[in-house]
């Protein structure tokens, strides 16, 4: 669904390999094993077939008339290739894209890569991130970035009808709550992948759908909603199960502090590359950072901003921890030990047919959202659920847009109405055109957050 950017993307391709095969069986181990045996014998038998056709084309040339005619096939066969993407597009489905233009491309990016890494420039103006913060009455900001939860889940008919009873269920529990909840689309800047790319965004308000500008970004010193909120009092928090590995340029955003999946204290066993289900994060965050409304000393708390990246809903979406109804439970080290658990970290992935264990992802991400709400979180808070990106290709299919639903939760009236004069519309199910793009929502969310 984007640009193939081999500088960039090529970096990531051994983490991509050990996402895909973590934790797999025996069996599938031979078998990816036999597949890239397979693919190395299938490129010998090519080329020798290739070489074989080559010296066929050359002898049968030697005939003038041959020569002449294919000499003219050729020559039409370029034409419309070239001339399909302007007055016949249908037809251009039937070309393969040009090698040439995309080595010209790649060379494109590699060039933007390499001799403009130092352009801040290029950036753009950030947003300004001067006003206060007096609308919230000094209550909790969650951003909760559900991972690949992509408007193909609202746009694909099949997709929403399985989808309508988790979407019920916690739009009801919104309610039965005590909050309200408006929605909306945005387009993200990144499609399948690249996660950290619509994090920047929102964070920064600018435009990142070239990895380049979120390289720029890191070693810059340009303002992040996360540092507005720390000048405003709120300690701020970045829960990033995800990261696996030192991440020193996360010191960019202004986070007091950063947990990474180590540093979150999960004891429980491992679901797959990803390790930690969404609900004992959550757990594990709420237990740390959100419980207690008053301190010890019975003063009131310092109000947090919390940015929590989800896992569970990323590919390849098995193994899938089932939701506890416990929430204790799962902070424990002996979380997931009983046997749905066992069998639920047994489950085989599956690359070639995934939307089966997609949409599960999903309806386990409702449950355990719907059960955060009702029971744990904090009364006041600002609720923030927004889709990073639309899933894998091989789930979304082909022509996809790049557009992810946006949840806003919350009891502040204020804030609520805010939102709504600029186009969120009540409820669970965002219609309509998307607002814009995802960077469009950060001096929304600054304004809606401000008393004049």
């Amino acid at each position: 669904g984007r640009t193939l950017d081999f500088y960039w993307y090529g970096q990531h391709a051994w983490e991509v390999l050990k996402m895909g095969t973590a934790d797999a069986s025996i069996g599938s181990l031979l078998g990816l094993t036999a597949a890239l045996l397979g693919v190395v014998l299938g490129l010998i038998a090519l080329q020798a077939v290739i070489r074989r056709c080559v010296v066929a084309l050359g002898a049968g040339l030697q005939d003038h008339g041959v020569r002449a005619g294919v000499l003219g096939m050729a020559v039409l066969t370029l034409a419309l290739g070239t001339l399909a993407p302007r007055f016949a597009p249908p037809l251009q489905a039937a070309f393969a894209p040009s090698v040439s233009a995309l080595l010209v491309t790649q060379a494109d990016m590699l060039e933007r890569a390499l001799w403009h890494a130092d352009d801040e420039a290029l950036l753009g103006t950030s947003p300004r991130f001067d006003a206060n913060l007096d609308a919230l009455g000094g209550a909790d900001v969650i951003i909760v970035f559900a991972e690949a939860y992509g408007a193909i889940t609202l746009d694909n008919a099949e997709f929403a009808a399985t989808l309508q009873q988790s979407r019920a269920s916690f739009d009801a529990s919104i309610t039965a709550s005590g909050r309200q909840v408006v929605s909306a689309r945005l387009g993200s800047p990144t499609f399948g992948g690249g996660s950290w790319l619509a994090h920047s965004e929102l964070l920064s308000g600018l435009d990142m759908h070239d990895p380049n500008a979120y390289r720029l970004l890191l070693k810059s010193k340009r303002p992040t909603l996360v540092r507005h909120f720390a000048a405003k009092g709120y300690r701020t928090v970045g829960w990033l199960p995800g990261i696996q590995r030192a991440w020193p340029e996360g010191r960019f955003y202004g986070f007091e502090r950063i947990a990474d999946a180590d540093a979150i204290g999960y004891r429980g066993p491992a679901f797959g590359y990803w390790r930690i289900p969404d609900q004992a994060a959550m757990a594990q965050l709420q237990h740390q950072e959100l419980d207690g409304a008053d301190g010890t000393d019975g003063a009131t708390r310092q109000p947090r901003l919390v940015v929590f990246p989800t896992m569970s809903t990323h590919a390849p979406f098995r193994p899938l921890a089932p939701y506890v109804p416990d929430w204790a439970a799962v902070r424990g080290a002996d979380a997931y030990a009983d046997a749905a658990s066992v069998s639920a970290r047994a489950a085989p992935v599956s690359w070639d047919e995934p939307i089966p264990a997609y949409l599960a992802t999903l309806r386990y991400q409702f449950d355990w959202l719907s059960g955060w709400l009702a029971e744990h979180a904090p009364r006041d808070a600002v609720v923030i659920v927004i889709g990073d990106h639309q899933p894998i290709g091989t789930v979304s299919g082909p022509g996809a847009n790049w557009e992810v639903p946006v949840h806003v939760i919350t009891r502040n009236e204020t804030v609520l109405e805010r939102l709504r004069a600029r186009g969120f519309k009540p409820g669970v199910l965002p219609a309509g055109p998307a607002l814009g793009p995802m960077r469009a929502l950060t001096p929304l969310l600054v304004e809606a957050f401000a008393q004049p």
